[in-house]
């Protein structure tokens, strides 16, 4: 983003239309997203707009991007390591059922036994 303004920047500059510092900090704010609000009104109250250089905020809001990054890819492995217990526990109950399946047929199967020998192998 800061290379694509940069570069309408220098075209405006190159057809004598020229912006001050503080005009360009608060066009780079005006733009950022919705998600970024708390961070732009931080910014806002914190510092000085007029005398900020343009490197300083650059250098703040790929520092908050960093952190949301990070606390995204937090986010995503817990959700992974919540699938996995699901999955384990699903794993669990399956052996069990095919456990209990097993033994339903082979009492089934002692009882075939028991009854071709009673009726003498018929």
């Amino acid at each position: 983003m800061f290379t694509r303004f940069t570069n309408i920047i220098n075209a405006l500059q190159s057809l004598d239309k020229t912006y001050s510092n503080s005009e360009m900090i608060r066009k780079i704010l005006r733009c950022l997203p919705r998600s970024w609000m708390p961070k732009v009104t931080t910014i806002e109250e914190a510092k000085n707009l007029n005398i900020l250089p343009f490197e300083d905020l650059l250098g703040l809001l790929m520092t908050h991007e960093l952190t949301m990054q990070k606390k995204e890819d937090e986010e995503e492995k817990e959700k992974k390591k919540k699938k996995v217990v699901a999955l384990k526990s699903i794993e669990d109950s399956y052996d069990d059922d095919k456990e209990e399946e097993l033994v339903l047929f082979t009492r089934k199967f002692k009882k075939f036994l028991a009854n071709k020998k009673t009726f003498g192998g018929k």
